[in-house]
């Protein structure tokens, strides 16, 4: 048996002891969505949380992702095995930045990323994830609509909603970015036969080569559907190792080897064993913001997805 094998069966003793449930993001390492209960998207991970009956959340993932689970089960036990795990984007605005852009604009909606803190999330109307932006937009009566934080993600709701006008904040996801054009013109150029799938946190002239735009759930669907044996992907590259084990007669290319999250990769078998034992990393919002954000968070678990 091997060291990691070790490693998985005393998480999963441990997590049945316990009561716990594992839920890991599409961008984690092999291991640990080997050994979760749930793999997903922000807004699939989001559903999960709401419904789970289990005492304990032990998410995979990055710190907003945590908080949006403490956010909706304030009676269970929500656990990020490691603390620092943290979103770059996320951490681009804070709630006085976001205040100032509503002095800014008096009496505008605000729309909010999911890939926030959930000091932001209170401050804004309704959330979306990349899986229902456009739709979450298209739900709101009124023409001009702040949304934070991802201008990219926010580009490409414009594109699509050509009779709003969405005030973009400047923040955007570091990994995404790092995807040039050429990077994906040497893709197709190596793989002519593959189709090009993009998430919308990259650049708009990445989103316009694209032959699909999809969040990371969208892109598993899409390539699960397609009669199509190639695919360049392009987002974070952890989402592969999934496509792969689902799709063992496709092939999946990376947009660019590089674009790689260093904070969704922290995560380890070890961290998930020592979060559990312990209980340490156990993620807590204060109330009054919870009750705020929750009610952002609820009206965005009512559009539901869109890819």
């Amino acid at each position: 048996m091997s060291a990691a094998e070790s490693l998985q069966n005393k998480i999963k003793e441990l997590k049945e002891k316990s009561k716990a449930v594992i839920l890991a993001h599409n961008y984690q390492l092999p291991e640990i969505q080997d050994i979760a209960d749930y793999v997903g998207d922000s807004l699939g991970l989001s559903i999960e949380a709401s419904k789970t009956k289990a005492k304990i959340i032990v998410f995979c993932g990055v710190d907003f992702m945590a908080e949006t689970a403490a956010i909706l089960c304030p009676d269970k036990t929500v656990l990020l095995p490691v603390k620092t795990a943290s979103c770059p984007m996320a951490n681009m605005i804070n709630p006085e930045k976001l205040r100032k852009l509503k002095s800014d604009h008096p009496g505008t909606s605000v729309v909010c990323y999911v890939n926030s803190s959930a000091e932001i999330k209170a401050e804004a109307d309704i959330c979306c994830t990349s899986a229902n932006a456009v739709n979450v937009v298209k739900s709101l009566s009124e023409k001009n609509i702040i949304f934070v934080p991802d201008k990219f993600l926010g580009s490409y709701v414009q594109s699509k909603l050509p009779d709003k006008h969405l005030i973009l904040f400047d923040g955007y996801c570091p990994t995404h970015a790092k995807i040039l054009v050429q990077h994906v013109q040497r893709a197709k150029k190596a793989y002519p036969q593959a189709l090009l799938l993009i998430h919308p946190e990259c650049r708009p002239e990445i989103v316009l080569l694209a032959n699909a735009v999809l969040s990371t759930e969208g892109m598993l669907r899409f390539v699960k559907r397609s009669e199509e044996k190639e695919f360049i992907v392009g987002t974070e590259n952890g989402i592969i190792y999934r496509m792969q084990k689902e799709n063992p007669d496709k092939k999946f290319y990376p947009a660019l080897n590089q674009a790689l999250c260093p904070n969704m990769k922290l995560t380890t078998l070890e961290k998930i064993l020592f979060s559990l034992e312990d209980l340490r990393t156990k993620i807590n919002v204060p109330e009054p913001i919870r009750i705020k954000a929750k009610s952002s968070i609820d009206r965005m678990l009512a559009v539901g997805r869109q890819d």
